[in-house]
């Protein structure tokens, strides 16, 4: 047997690529690894949100998903639409890296600096900012993170704003300046864990192989609960859903909500359950947050992203 491996090829990918094909190989799995470039990697000169597709990082793989070209996709989770096209699916999700945000800078930062700029291109961060800073300018910085940490050092702003996963990963530790707490700027769903996707045709001997490799439980659980919130909201990468489960004692607790881009309507809730409903407490958080004020804040987010 040998798994065919999809990836985009910035270095973040590969390792999460790497990563995988490391797993599989401790399970007397071979594999190769091919990098496949993505719309989201090729346009860089405008905002996530203005490139209006809801497959930007995912389209080109999922086409070589469908032919064949490829066995399994890496991704990161936090990158995936919350429903797939038809033919695909997630057959598992990775242990989960720390889920919370960073700021990432080579000069130390305070955040109560009037003329500080910051570099995202975040609906989500750009809408906690205006709640919180909203003294704070920023600017869109896209590329890969070694791209986007030599715009910065050439000025383009103080202090880019990623997540600690991906920071960590690239072993950026060192120009982690700042820490964002996680449960007040609550990341993105899927935001620290790798997920797999095939097209549901794949052999089930590979699929199976490819979960009992990769596959960690409770990610798998959290992850499930996050999504399925996700996909109630029917959010994406331009829509600033927030969502974090997390289990202790057999309890799944999944706080989520959604905040208008200008940072002063705030929309969210906590909801427990037994692991076993993760999906259910997803749809029960999400279908809250529509009825107390979500429906209205995610159409006027659609009204402006549509000017």
């Amino acid at each position: 047997m040998k798994i065919k491996i999809g990836t985009r090829g910035s270095k973040l990918a590969l390792w999460q690529a790497y990563h995988v094909q490391d797993l599989l190989k401790k399970q007397g799995v071979d594999s190769e690894i091919i990098t496949i470039e993505t719309k989201g990697d090729k346009i860089l000169d405008v905002t996530i949100a203005k490139i209006g597709s809801k497959g930007v990082f995912t389209e080109e793989i999922e086409e070589q998903l469908g032919d064949g070209r490829i066995d399994i996709a890496v991704h990161s989770a936090k990158d995936m639409q919350s429903t797939l096209p038809d033919g695909f699916e997630l057959i598992a999700f990775g242990e989960r890296e720390k889920s919370h945000d960073v700021l990432v800078s080579h000069q130390s930062i305070d955040l109560e600096q009037k003329d500080l700029v910051l570099g995202t291109s975040s609906t989500r961060r750009l809408a906690f900012l205006q709640k919180y800073y909203p003294h704070i300018q920023t600017v869109p910085v896209r590329g890969n993170l070694q791209t986007r940490i030599q715009k910065m050092k050439d000025g383009a702003c103080d202090a880019l704003w990623l997540a600690y996963a991906g920071a960590h990963r690239m072993e950026f530790d060192d120009m982690i300046v700042h820490e964002f707490d996680p449960e007040k700027f609550v990341p993105a769903v899927g935001q620290g864990s790798i997920a797999i996707e095939v097209n549901t045709s794949l052999d089930q001997e590979k699929k199976e192989a490819v979960r009992q490799a990769v596959n960690h439980e409770a990610s798998e659980k959290c992850l499930i609960a996050e999504r399925s919130f996700l996909k109630k909201m029917d959010g994406g990468c331009s829509i600033p859903v927030f969502g974090l489960a997390t289990i202790k004692n057999d309890v799944l607790t999944l706080c989520g909500g959604i905040i208008s881009l200008d940072g002063k309507i705030t929309v969210e809730k906590s909801c427990c359950s037994t692991t076993n409903a993760a999906q259910k407490v997803g749809e029960t958080l999400g279908e809250y947050i529509l009825d107390n004020g979500g429906r209205e804040i995610l159409e006027e987010i659609r009204k402006h992203q549509a000017e």
